[in-house]
């Protein structure tokens, strides 16, 4: 078994005034070789976003969009015609396939809006441009892996065009979770905040966690935590 950790402080940084964005991995300005993504996961970038602005309208191609919220409201419009509010707990998933227009806002205009988004390569190209979206609140997500998002969309999850399975979690301090990887598989952990042990590696708030040939991997919090778990072809 062997663990890659990407610490926050490796992440790439972007300061727009009305926008605030770490990038695990390489995006926009911010080029690393080393850092180019993780099977089929290409983009992490933890944004805060101030209140009253927010991304205008640009299009996507080819690509699976997923947007979860840890703080705030952010109002999503695109060409499909989908107009929605995503609130804290909420996850979205826009395939932009042959492609898709869209623009995200900040909800409010006084309160800041913090979100992870994330970006999959799809399993195929050129696929219909759409998009789906789910609650998952604090108590499914509390002391245990909550699965929301599945390529089948099972058990009430999200739906997505890749191979890859994404479960969110808020652990009490000492709580701790498990999960059993297939054969070849490989997991990623991003930590939204806290502490936590990944099979005995200490990461913290920003890190991330490439884990590759494990059976099992034990997450313990060693603080009060959220973070979200990959399980990647």
């Amino acid at each position: 078994m062997t663990i890659h950790v990407l610490p926050s402080k490796a992440r790439g940084w972007a300061n727009h005034g009305w926008l605030q964005s770490h990038h695990s991995f390489s995006f926009a300005d911010f080029y690393n070789p080393e850092q180019m993504g993780y099977r089929s996961l290409r983009v992490i970038n933890e944004d805060v976003v101030q209140g009253g602005t927010g991304f205008p309208t640009h299009p996507h191609k080819d690509m699976e969009i997923v947007t979860y919220i840890v703080e705030g409201a952010l109002e999503h419009k695109d060409s499909t015609g989908g107009h929605s509010i995503i609130r804290r707990g909420e996850v979205q998933r826009m395939t932009a396939g042959t492609g898709v227009r869209h623009s995200e806002f900040n909800a409010s205009k006084t309160d800041r809006v913090h979100l992870l988004q994330i970006w999959l390569l799809p399993n195929q190209r050129n696929l219909t441009p759409g998009y789906e979206q789910k609650l998952f609140d604090d108590a499914a997500k509390h002391n245990r892996l909550c699965p929301v998002v599945a390529p089948d969309g099972r058990d009430g999850t999200v739906s997505i065009n890749q191979d890859v399975s994404i479960f969110a979690s808020v652990l009490d301090a000492g709580a701790s979770v498990s999960h059993t990887l297939g054969a070849g598989r490989g997991a990623w952990v991003q930590v939204i905040s806290g502490a936590l042990a990944v099979n005995d590696q200490e990461i913290v708030a920003g890190d991330g966690a490439a884990v590759e040939g494990a059976e099992t991997l034990r997450i313990v919090a060693s603080a009060a935590s959220e973070f979200i778990l990959f399980d990647l072809a």
